[in-house]
């Protein structure tokens, strides 16, 4: 999606655990159901997730970090299961790669401070500081959040996609080497629509 412009969750952790009693070498010379008793204890799982966080700094003003996120895969839905949640213009550009008209989108020229979350799971992607200006008819950012965002060729070589590694949805197109003065020298090219924005107030 886009043009060449000659120019520019939560992850859960499993931690295992289980209680254990040290057995003493004085042991040894215990009957074998002291050394090992007859009811074990079940390791038990515990799921440490954590969430956005945002703060506002003085002079620097809107800053974010992501602390953690929906594991790679984790969202995945049937087709039908899509169609139910989405509307008919998000599927086909989320589930179906479709591409919405340049300068038609709701964030296009859009600069408020917050996050910009995926429409589809919701899953946090771009931050608003690495929002510019590009002049291509769509968001344009120079950077994701890490981890966020998978790349992939298109079939026929040309460009490079860009889904949300949580669920999958389609977002866009990366260009890189286009000359704009980021500090990525990237422009990652997204439908307004895959997006949703999240105020930063809304974390306060």
């Amino acid at each position: 999606m886009g043009f060449n412009i000659l120019r520019t969750t939560s992850i859960s952790t499993p931690i295992s655990s289980s209680k254990s009693k040290p057995i003493f070498s004085t042991l040894l010379r215990s009957s074998p159901s002291t050394i090992f008793p007859p009811k074990s204890v079940t390791p038990t799982t515990l799921f440490v997730s954590a969430t956005p966080f945002f703060t506002l700094h003085p002079k620097l003003g809107f800053r974010g970090g992501i602390v953690a996120m929906a594991a790679p895969g984790s969202l995945r839905k049937s087709e039908e299961e899509w169609r139910a949640i989405l509307s008919p213009e998000q599927f086909r550009i989320l589930r179906q790669k479709g591409t919405e008209f340049p300068g038609t989108g709701e964030y296009d020229k859009f600069y408020e401070e917050g996050v910009y979350n995926c429409a589809g799971c919701g899953t946090p992607l771009y931050r608003s500081i690495t929002k510019f200006n590009s002049g291509c008819g769509w968001p344009a950012f120079y950077e994701g959040i890490p981890g966020a965002i998978n790349r992939n060729p298109d079939p026929d070589g040309m460009r490079t996609e860009i889904t949300c590694a949580a669920c999958g949805g389609h977002l866009g197109h990366v260009f890189k080497g286009e000359g704009f003065p980021t500090p990525t020298n990237e422009r990652h090219c997204v439908n307004s629509i895959s997006l949703k924005f999240a105020p930063a107030n809304s974390y306060s």
